[in-house]
């Protein structure tokens, strides 16, 4: 019943840091994907280069993403910037991975009947090579959503936007008023978040993966 209350009574408030929230995951998983994609195209060719770059995605991941974000306060300052850029830092590595393996596992029967048919390099990689990976780099941008809209909350330790600062807030003040209840609030808007962005994404998956391919 008090976290009812408590929520009825900071609904706007609560409704603004979801929006943040949302917002912050959402804008880092798209420019982190498009970077991924980006630097999958450039690689997959290129056995020894594809390689380090799996490597290395996986390598960053395990990077603490506090001490990262510690790092970027000292040229960036506190606040939405160093936020963003850890993010899109972690948004792009399990996409990296999957799109250079999605791209790698295209049938080299069907690029050279691609090839054969008169089509370039880059119509091949737009047309065939791009579609037929799309599901295994889908199912990269679902784990990398999942992962930031988590991720996220950490970023109010730098005064950054979002949910973080109702759970560290609830936290730091345990024992106070309303203090469990702006930490389960926080913690319960950020997975109804990360099941809302799942859900769209597996609609997504659903609308642009070739029925051939499901």
């Amino acid at each position: 019943m008090h976290l009812w209350d408590y929520i009825s009574q900071h609904a706007s408030t609560l409704t603004f840091l979801t929006y943040q929230h949302a917002s912050l995951a959402c804008q880092t998983v798209l420019v982190g994907t498009v970077i991924a994609i980006v630097v999958a195209v450039l690689v997959y060719r290129l056995p020894l280069a594809s390689a380090l770059t799996l490597t290395s995605s996986r390598v960053a991941l395990t990077i603490p993403s506090l001490a990262l974000l510690a790092l970027l306060i000292v040229p960036f300052g506190l606040g939405v910037v160093p936020s963003f850029l850890m993010l899109a830092f972690f948004a792009t590595m399990p996409v990296i991975g999957n799109a250079v393996v999605g791209l790698r596992s295209v049938p080299g029967s069907v690029v050279e009947a691609a090839r054969g048919i008169g089509l370039s390099r880059w119509r091949i990689l737009l047309t065939v090579e791009l579609p037929i990976a799309w599901p295994v780099i889908l199912t990269g941008i679902r784990v990398s959503t999942q992962m930031i809209v988590g991720v996220a909350a950490i970023v109010a330790y730098v005064l950054g936007p979002g949910l973080g600062s109702l759970i560290f807030s609830g936290l730091s003040r345990l024992g106070g008023a309303n203090a469990l209840e702006m930490a389960l609030t926080g913690t319960i808007l950020i997975v109804i978040v990360a099941l809302v962005f799942d859900a769209l994404l597996v609609l997504l998956g659903r609308l642009t993966i070739s029925r051939g391919l499901k």
